[in-house]
């Protein structure tokens, strides 16, 4: 897959290619994707905020089921951990391609990559099941702002009767 286009709308439609298109190549070459989206959800945002560190994780959380574990190829279990790698933003989308290629090899399971304070981007065997992703990241997401909010760590494993042991 060399980017190529092939088709694409007719000139009187005034549309352009996406400046993260050279993002989005990274995730076909890499993982075989069949899709890559792009959002700027308000929850990964503020999910890359309290998480200054350069990774998110959380686990026991039903939701995981919508998320391929890509080196397996088989979707998380609700007692795993998703670890979803943080990366910096840059002035250009088209920028974050080197540190989109370098996590998707430094974490073989990833589907995602968050951009600090910008969004996320998730690829997937098609757009329907992106879409799924999408929505349990988002999900997910939400969750975890809320146990920040009690005072929760979404990524440690309950050791009591609010988990299953």
């Amino acid at each position: 897959m060399k980017g190529e286009i092939i088709d694409g709308p007719a000139s009187d439609k005034n549309m352009k290619i996406s400046t993260c298109k050279p993002v989005f190549m990274k995730a076909y070459k890499h993982r075989d994707s069949g899709a890559v989206m792009h959002t700027h959800s308000p929850n990964a945002v503020l999910i890359t905020i309290l998480y200054p560190g350069k990774e998110f994780r959380i686990t026991h959380q039903q939701a995981l089921l919508g998320i391929k574990k890509c080196s397996s190829g088989r979707n998380y279990v609700f007692h795993e951990e998703l670890v979803i790698p943080i990366v910096e933003n840059a002035l250009e989308e088209a920028e974050l391609k080197d540190r989109v290629e370098k996590v998707i090899t430094e974490y073989p399971d990833a589907s995602a990559v968050l951009v600090r304070r910008h969004g996320i981007f998730v690829w997937g065997d098609s757009w329907v099941k992106v879409k799924i992703m999408l929505e349990s990241y988002d999900y997910l997401f939400d969750i975890a702002i809320k146990m920040k909010q009690f005072g929760m760590d979404p990524g440690k494993v309950p050791t009591d009767e609010h988990g299953i042991v």
